[in-house]
């Protein structure tokens, strides 16, 4: 195995070098790139809002609303279509999802039905007509009524139609506001996803986007005064709409629309030449042109009311024909209204209103805060995992550490070329990637000291250890790939960006690990021909320890029963600090502008706002975090109404620098998914876990990582720590690091039942825990410095996720020796359950020299 072909050596570094030359822009200013030639890459990675600040809106398509017009348009439908055809009818109403109409004439039912037929035809739902959908079906319950349903497939349709135009209308709105690479895509069936990276304003983008920006252009009825149709019955065929500004005139609107914001074909902020106050120049396209013309020749003297969602912008008076097919629209307006307006009506109307359910808003300067704390924590734990490495192996550590930092590089070109978002948790991915991926070099470096330790040549050993240790490398590290992969799928925002960092690491790990390491190795071996192993700490570890670690079972197993039964009584009978994630609500995080926060204060005038349970709590350097129960009423509205009252009643004394609301719908979903992604991931790793050793494994690593999971779950119920999405991350990450380490003790007990037949398993057992436990020491020692590195200077924003998850590594490592173990003894293994393979025998055999490139 240290034998390299040329082209192999040349392959090798070409994918080394190309990782790094991508992931190099990375490292420069924004002026060097802009000056560097175009054949060269220039791509940087994106950073998340937790990084740079900026906004992230879940945006839900109101299917109730659609419902509501698909069932006013087929009532139009149905009175136009039996007035056409001269067919007498009583009764048309619409409730709920269905139109229904009495025909007065039995002998003009049929005719009726066929007038009405284009309701219930089909309609091309799919590419280039290959599907059709039956919006309306109808039903006749009694003689001469007609009854017309919505149906749900054509509900379906219509919602999926209104998410993708108003993903194209959202994209337009946004892009207009001059953001830099916003992300704006469709998530599930009826969500959209707008995130905008490093947005000073997020007010603003709440309002351009909470907007249907449906725009009228309708008549005045002056036959009454507005407050008297206000109080009383407006006249027939009109509609009483209310202005949009905090007067609230009433006025009289004729409901027949006359032009509306179709025909607009552009809006501009421009400033009136008599007031020079800002208004909006608009310009009809030639069909609204002619419209507007003749309304206006029509109607001289009279008022024409321009409507944005039936709120009434202005109302003038039409002094004379207006036939240039351009006007402008004058509201009191200032320039930010005017030009928000105008981006509105350039962008179109929205098909549907859309609810704001979930928001993360993060500030610039939380942001540059956050980067710069994780880029520093980052590299001091990279420095202090290559320094581990060559302390206890020497030479050895150092070819390791070259390895780990090509293994770096790929990893952010990878990120960079996918075009990934790189949030905290990823940056904290990549860290605990490079923590874990010591694993594989000393899983690597034990196996050559066993293999020396046996009389065997420097080469010979290494050549062994690097093929023994290849089932236990890809075995440790494809479980740990399950969880990210469940963990990516699972997840959410910038979990995910954790899973795809974590994901991509282990594939690097094991590239540079049995590739470019192995390749420095056998260079190193052909250019200094050494003869003994190098010197380094590790030679003080024993190869054997004789601790009699299975002696300690029976009271491991008692230990651990009754602090999982514990557990589980608290986590019924206690409560559980949920974040907001999963019960719902509002957190904002707070500086006091003057440097002195005053937590009381701030709860004793947030206390007479009448927004339900406020916790007010001081942390950092006069910072606050502010949690609001969830409201009561319309998700929407309930909840940014509860965070406009706190911004209104600290916002002058305090910046607000991140903000979160989730309402109920995805707290609720959140959690769900949350349980259903550990659920899955224990399930897959079992499967793998079943096919890759024997059942006793199988049911021993499942049991152990339940016993993990339990625990992890105390962690938050008995110190009251916030349990959130970034929990969820912390025990799927244990999980993995418990379940790679599992899988390492479990390859050697596998390794040794074949060896060993008639030894007695509590022996073997003990055998193998012992035989791997300097590898344990060594791997979760490494991870923990790295953790520990992140915790302490990673920043405020990951410092409880990090915590969690040290924790949680030495619970991982207890459950390997003390549970995983013991657990294959209690489940009756016996020796020889797995057949001595060829490669065995050629290993216990001994193994033929091997050439050197």
């Amino acid at each position: 195995m240290l034998y390299f072909s040329r082209w192999k050596s040349v392959s090798i570094w070409l994918v080394v070098l190309l990782g790094i030359i991508v992931a190099l822009p990375n490292l420069l200013p924004q002026s060097v790139l802009s000056s560097m030639p175009n054949w060269l890459p220039t791509r940087q990675l994106t950073l998340g809002l937790d990084l740079q600040g900026g906004s992230h809106i879940l945006l839900q398509v109101d299917r109730e609303d659609l419902i509501r017009d698909r069932l006013e348009a087929a009532r139009d439908d149905v009175r136009t279509k039996l007035r056409d055809a001269r067919i007498g009818y009583t009764g048309l109403s619409g409730t709920g999802r269905a139109v229904q109409v009495r025909i007065r004439d039995a002998s003009q039912v049929e005719a009726a039905k066929a007038a009405l037929a284009d309701l219930t035809a089909p309609v091309s739902a799919g590419f280039l007509g290959a599907g059709t959908v039956t919006e309306v079906a109808m039903t006749e319950p009694e003689p001469g009524l007609l009854r017309f349903s919505l149906t749900d497939e054509g509900i379906n349709y219509r919602v999926g139609t209104a998410v993708d135009q108003s993903v194209e209308v959202v994209n337009r709105r946004v892009n207009e506001l001059g953001t830099t690479e916003p992300i704006i895509q469709r998530q599930g069936t009826d969500r959209i996803l707008v995130q905008v990276p490093g947005l000073e304003d997020p007010q603003r983008l709440k309002d351009i986007l909470g907007q249907t920006a449906k725009l009228t252009f309708q008549m005045v009825d002056q036959s009454m005064p507005a407050q008297e149709a206000l109080n009383g019955r407006a006249p027939a065929g009109t509609t009483v709409m209310m202005s949009n500004d905090e007067s609230q005139i009433p006025y009289i609107i004729e409901n027949r629309v006359i032009v509306s914001g179709e025909n607009l074909v552009d809006a501009q902020t421009s400033f009136d030449q008599r007031t020079n106050e800002p208004v909006v120049s608009f310009r009809f396209d030639n069909q609204g042109a002619t419209r507007f013309g003749q309304a206006t020749q029509q109607n001289v003297g009279r008022l024409f009311a321009i409507i944005l969602d039936n709120k009434v912008i202005s109302a003038p008076q039409i002094r004379e024909p207006i036939l240039g097919g351009s006007g402008q629209i004058s509201g009191n307006f200032t320039v930010q209204s005017a030009n928000d307006l105008a981006v509105l009506l350039r962008a179109g109307a929205l098909p549907a209103d859309l609810q704001i359910i979930e928001e993360r808003t993060v500030g610039p300067s939380l942001g540059q805060d956050s980067i710069q704390a994780g880029t520093f924590a980052t590299g001091v734990a990279a420095m202090l995992v290559f320094a581990f490495l060559i302390i206890f192996y020497g030479k050895l550590g150092a070819l390791a550490s070259i390895g780990l930092a090509a293994n770096l590089a790929m990893m952010i070109a990878i990120l960079t070329v996918l075009g990934a978002t790189l949030t905290l948790p990823g940056i904290a991915g990549i860290a605990l990637t490079l923590g874990m991926a010591v694993d594989s070099n000393v899983i690597i470096y034990e196996r050559v000291r066993e293999e020396r330790a046996q009389g065997r040549s420097l080469i010979q050993s290494l050549d062994s250890g690097f093929r023994r240790a290849l089932a236990a490398v890809v075995d440790a590290n494809v479980t740990t790939l399950i969880a990210a992969g469940i963990l990516f799928y699972m997840g959410t925002g910038p979990i995910r960006g954790f899973a795809v960092t974590l994901g991509i690491g282990i594939i690097t790990t094991v590239f540079t690990a049995f590739t470019l390491t192995r390749w420095l190795i056998a260079v190193w071996l052909r250019r200094t021909r050494p003869t003994d192993y190098p010197a380094g700490l590790v030679h003080v570890l024993p190869l054997e320890p004789k601790v009699k670690l299975m002696r300690w079972r029976n009271v491991a197993f008692a230990v651990s029963s009754a602090a999982c039964i514990a557990i589980i009584a608290m986590f019924f009978t206690g409560n559980m600090n949920y974040g907001i994630d999963f019960r719902g609500g509002s957190l904002i995080e707070v500086q006091a502008k003057n440097g002195v926060a005053d937590p009381g204060d701030v709860r004793a005038r947030l206390g007479e706002l009448a927004i339900g349970e406020v916790q007010v709590q001081e942390f950092g350097n006069a910072e606050l975090m502010i949690r609001v129960q969830s409201q009561d009423g319309d998700e929407d509205m309930a909840e940014q109404a509860a965070v406009e009252s706190v911004r209104g009643a600290i916002g002058d004394e305090y910046e607000f620098r991140r903000v979160e609301v989730v309402g109920p719908t995805v707290s609720s979903e959140l959690a769900w998914s949350g349980a259903i992604g550990i659920t899955a991931s224990l399930i897959a790793m079992l499967i793998y876990i079943w096919i890759r050793f024997e059942w006793q494994f199988g049911l021993g690593a499942i049991v152990s990582t339940l016993h993990d999971v339990i625990l992890m779950i105390g962690l938050y119920v008995v110190f009251g720590m916030e349990f959130n999405l970034a929990s969820i991350a912390a025990i799927l990450t244990v999980v993995g690091y418990s379940i790679n380490d599992t899988v390492v003790i479990y390859d050697r007990v596998r390794e040794n039942l074949r060896r060993y037949k008639k030894m007695p398993t509590l022996d073997l057992l003990n055998l193998s825990l012992n035989q791997t436990l300097s590898r344990t020491f060594l791997t979760g020692l490494t991870t923990i410095l790295a953790l520990a590195t992140l915790y302490m200077w990673g920043g405020e924003v990951i410092a409880d996720f990090m915590l969690a998850i040290l924790i949680g590594v030495l619970i991982g490592t207890y459950s390997s020796i003390f549970v995983a173990g013991p657990m294959l003894y209690l489940f009756n293994l016996r020796p020889g359950i797995f057949a001595e393979s060829t490669d065995e025998k050629s290993n216990t055999a001994g193994v033929a020299p091997t050439k050197v490139a």
